[in-house]
């Protein structure tokens, strides 16, 4: 089983940000942390699940470090006995907050991974992002942590904006693989709906040799792929257990929790989560829809789709697919060797 918690503040809102988050909100803070303690509660009898059997948690946003280390302290307290003894735990963070005193706190309080937002060290694509960092504060922040004796980290890497050439990817990635990182995420910049770039026409690179070359040039790097937009030495726990299809819970406004064949939805506005963390929209999920998913999900990384999961019809498709050499197989399995192509072949199969 996993855990998300979802921290919804932020700083400043980036350009392209459609992620449940807000601004200008900080008073809300304090009972925000105390009201992810009171759902966790409840949702810890819900999921009901096993001392130390919760082998990830992952914070995410919005802005974790946002919030003081200190405020985080009685979520832990009431966590901590359900995290497996190796438990992953991550958090994200932004180089300008993420301070020596933040993450210290963070580490003391059981944090063994922190995922770094930083999207480019170009100064001018921060900006043109709507970034409030700079090249030298994300690298002073992920050289801070690694110093702290946190071994696990990752960044994000951002690509597509108009801005990009291959020369200024591959700076990125090569200031990216000197850094004290075994993990990298690079994102496709996708225009969505509610943003200062939804309606813009010049802020795209559409090119798909751009994109592939890129991703070529991390694998050449050392950063193996392990899923659609993940590269690493490490693989994360985080990522790897929801394309297995685990269990998870969502603490947080907006987070979303998943059980057996049920998600679970909490109030996305943080004044309406707040005064009431444990009203929730539930969603059934059908036979069919875990199926569709499942295969979704295993073409999207290496956890493959079992050949067991594939009905009569499906199985005539994915033989014309092994035969084409658009999936591997291996023992009981199949593998996507091209995550461009993935929703392509997933949609070919249970269509």
């Amino acid at each position: 089983m996993l855990a998300y918690l979802h921290i919804p503040f932020c700083d400043s809102k980036c350009h392209y940000c459609a992620f449940n988050s807000y601004t200008g909100k900080f008073d809300l803070k304090e009972r925000y942390m105390h009201a992810i303690v009171e759902q966790l509660q409840y949702e810890l009898k819900r999921f009901a699940p096993p001392k130390q059997s919760i082998v990830s948690l992952f914070i995410g946003g919005g802005t974790p470090s946002t919030i003081k280390a200190s405020l985080y302290e009685p979520f832990f307290a009431l966590l901590t006995p359900y995290l497996a003894e190796n438990a992953e735990i991550t958090t994200e963070a932004n180089p300008q907050s993420a301070t020596k005193e933040w993450l210290s706190g963070m580490k003391a309080l059981g944090i063994n991974r922190v995922s770094f937002g930083v999207q480019s060290f170009n100064d001018a694509k921060l900006k043109f992002l709507g970034r409030a960092h700079t090249k030298e504060s994300a690298l002073s922040a992920i050289h801070e942590a690694y110093t702290l004796g946190i071994k696990n980290i990752s960044l994000d890497l951002i690509y597509g904006t108009s801005l990009d050439t291959m020369a200024l990817l591959e700076e990125d990635l090569h200031i990216a693989s000197s850094l004290p990182i075994n993990h990298l995420s690079a994102y496709a910049l996708t225009l969505e709906e509610n943003t200062p770039f939804f309606k813009r026409t010049d802020v795209v690179n559409t090119s798909e040799k751009l994109a592939k070359d890129f991703v070529t040039h991390i694998i050449q790097a050392g950063f193996a792929q392990y899923e659609i937009s993940n590269f690493g030495s490490y693989q994360s726990v985080h990522n790897k257990g929801y394309w297995e299809h685990q269990n998870y819970l969502g603490i947080g406004s907006g987070a979303v929790g998943f059980l057996e064949n049920k998600r679970f939805y909490p109030a996305k506005e943080i004044e309406t989560y707040i005064n009431n963390p444990l009203e929730h929209n539930v969603e059934l999920l059908s036979h069919n829809d875990l199926h569709v998913e499942k295969i979704f999900l295993g073409a999207r990384s290496n956890i493959g789709i079992a050949l067991s999961l594939f009905n009569t019809q499906e199985k005539e498709k994915v033989s014309l697919l092994i035969e084409e050499k658009k999936l591997l197989c291996k023992d009981t399995r199949v593998y996507n060797p091209d995550y461009f192509l993935s929703d392509e072949i997933a949609l070919f199969i249970v269509d």
